[in-house]
């Protein structure tokens, strides 16, 4: 059996068990196995570790099974790894979108009376058909080819949440 942190990484959140179980999106019975000290997948430690913010290997005072211990460095790895990759790839979309908007807009200024049209018709529509092609073919297939990664709007997203979270169990004082 491997020693964990969980419960008291939960507490320094001020977290209940329920709250923890809410923002890893895994169930109560998991979260009170996990602090038992009973075994879990690496994908459950890791939406654990990601909703107390560290690292897999941080959920442990000590591995003592080697084999969990090389795992654990190997999803770590694996998970840095995929983030970059989905992080170019994204951004060679974005600087695509942005090299064709500064040769559109160059051209703007050469057709006359038509470039101001043309201006606005990329940088907005283009916009949408980007955002949309981003989320309705580009993100479904990252998730597939990356699965430890998240997009940079999910990301966005946790942040916020925790942001606003940790603060939600905060009582004004009168």
């Amino acid at each position: 059996m491997n020693k964990t942190r969980i419960v008291e990484l939960r507490q320094e959140h001020g977290w209940t068990q329920e709250r923890l179980a809410a923002a890893s999106g895994v169930g109560l019975r998991t979260i009170q196995r996990l602090e038992a000290g009973d075994d879990a997948s690496l994908e459950t430690l890791s939406l654990v570790a990601e909703a107390l913010r560290v690292p897999v290997r941080d959920l442990f005072t000590m591995i003592e099974d080697a084999d969990l211990s090389n795992r654990v460095a190997s999803l770590q790895v694996r998970t840095v790894e995929q983030q970059a990759a989905r992080d170019r790839f994204t951004g060679a979309w974005r600087w695509l979108y942005i090299g064709i908007g500064i040769v559109l807009t160059l051209v703007s200024f050469i057709l006359g009376q038509y470039g101001p049209v043309l201006f606005l018709a990329y940088w907005t529509g283009g916009y949408l058909i980007l955002v949309a092609i981003r989320r309705i073919y580009l993100e479904p297939r990252l998730e597939e080819k990356y699965p430890l990664s998240r997009s940079r709007r999910e990301l966005r997203a946790r942040r916020t949440k925790w942001n606003v979270s940790e603060f939600e169990d905060v009582k004004p004082v009168a």
